[in-house]
């Protein structure tokens, strides 16, 4: 065999190989015939009395609150409120040329989980940022959508550091929430997502 053969067989080979990675990453992503994608992920800050949620959070340390009584606007409460995320989920075939998926294919979302970093790169829990956390949310994809509300900021999470600092101050910290949620299609195969939110932390102005 000449030299110029071989380096063709292995040309050929090689173009393989990058054909299949490129293809199959999507189809290597658990053994479940679907995937997961974020069609939406948005956050409400507990202080708000409005429903919009937004794609960044002002996630307020502490809220005054002038009712119910004895708060009052002469004598306000200080009040720390819970932040709540809301995520858009959608299942996609693997195989795009499946037209009818099986009820098998839905997913059922059973937990997340929650951390936060910051773009300086100080990402201490406890010190730079809020400890991460696992919380449950159970909903199913019924249709191939799935909506869920879940807790994005704990109350706890502002009565520590470093967030607990900021109730005296004008110091703000930006960080970034990743969230991930985990489930399984019908059949048992696992299957999960992760996405994104900026969260600013900080002693916002109360209206």
């Amino acid at each position: 065999m000449t030299a110029m053969g071989d380096f063709k067989k292995l040309f050929s080979a090689l173009a393989v190989v990058a054909v299949s990675v490129s293809c199959g990453d999507v189809v290597r992503q658990g053994s479940s015939p679907v995937f997961l994608v974020i069609d939406q992920l948005t956050a409400k800050s507990g202080s708000s009395s409005g429903a919009v949620k937004e794609n960044t959070l002002l996630s307020d340390v502490i809220t005054m609150v002038t009712q119910p009584a004895p708060c009052s606007a002469d004598s306000p409460c200080p009040t720390i409120f819970n932040d709540t995320g809301e995520v858009v989920l959608r299942t996609l075939q693997k195989d795009i040329s499946a037209v009818s998926p099986s009820s098998n294919s839905e997913v059922t979302i059973n937990r997340y989980r929650v951390s936060y970093r910051r773009a300086d790169g100080h990402n201490t829990p406890g010190v730079d940022v809020p400890f991460g956390f696992d919380g449950a949310a159970t909903g199913t994809s019924a249709g191939g959508k799935l909506t869920l509300t879940f807790e994005i900021v704990r109350h706890v999470a502002k009565m520590e550091s470093p967030l607990v600092e900021l109730a005296s101050g004008r110091t703000i910290i930006t960080t970034i929430a990743d969230v991930s949620f985990y489930g399984r299609d019908q059949v048992g195969n696992d299957v999960n997502v992760t996405g994104s939110i900026q969260i600013d932390f900080g002693n916002f102005g109360d209206k």
